[in-house]
């Protein structure tokens, strides 16, 4: 069977088209294994730090039933809480890498002490603590250390104000 040019044109498009569809579906697949990286680590910190996790929406019906709690922002005051915070939320810092000892320098000198000052004395109320978003793990450090002050209500809201704000919930700003 000869091709004439146009089917010969015809034939290369189809070719084309099969080979951008593999690569769109490859592509896919790529971010499938991606998702499944970041649950899979999200998983193993919440196991490893002794608390339970919060989903945006359901923070969101806490904040609205005024849940008694204390929900902390982790991230930098100047380049992100002042900009926008989950309303009623106090910052204090934490460092990204595990923060395997209490260090001064990745706390911006507050002590533990501090934390646990701001945390309250009532160690069953309901402790919530985010950072940024889901890969970001200020949060994660944030939670184990108030469970091992001995908050026994302690959660993570991994979205932080980045899933927040997806959520076209209101955001406070300022100190």
């Amino acid at each position: 069977m000869k091709l004439t040019h146009t089917g010969w044109n015809l034939f290369v498009l189809l070719i084309g088209i099969f080979v951008l569809a593999g690569s769109a579906q490859a592509g896919k697949f790529k971010k499938e294994v991606e998702k499944e990286t970041g649950a899979v680590k999200l998983v193993r910190e919440v196991q490893q730090g002794g608390y339970d996790v919060v989903a945006t929406a359901e923070l969101k019906e806490w904040m609205d039933a005024d849940k008694p709690m204390v929900v902390v922002d982790t991230m930098p005051f100047e380049s992100s809480y002042k900009k926008a915070h989950v309303p009623g939320a106090y910052q204090f810092l934490f460092p990204i890498p595990d923060m395997k000892e209490w260090d001064l320098a990745e706390t911006d000198g507050k002590t533990l002490e501090d934390f646990e000052k701001l945390l309250g004395s009532d160690k069953e109320k309901t402790i919530v603590i985010y950072c940024g978003f889901v890969k970001c793990t200020r949060s994660h450090n944030g939670a184990i250390w108030a469970k091992k002050l001995g908050y026994k209500n302690v959660y993570r809201h991994p979205g932080g104000i980045f899933a927040w704000k997806g959520a076209g919930f209101k955001v406070e700003t300022g100190e």
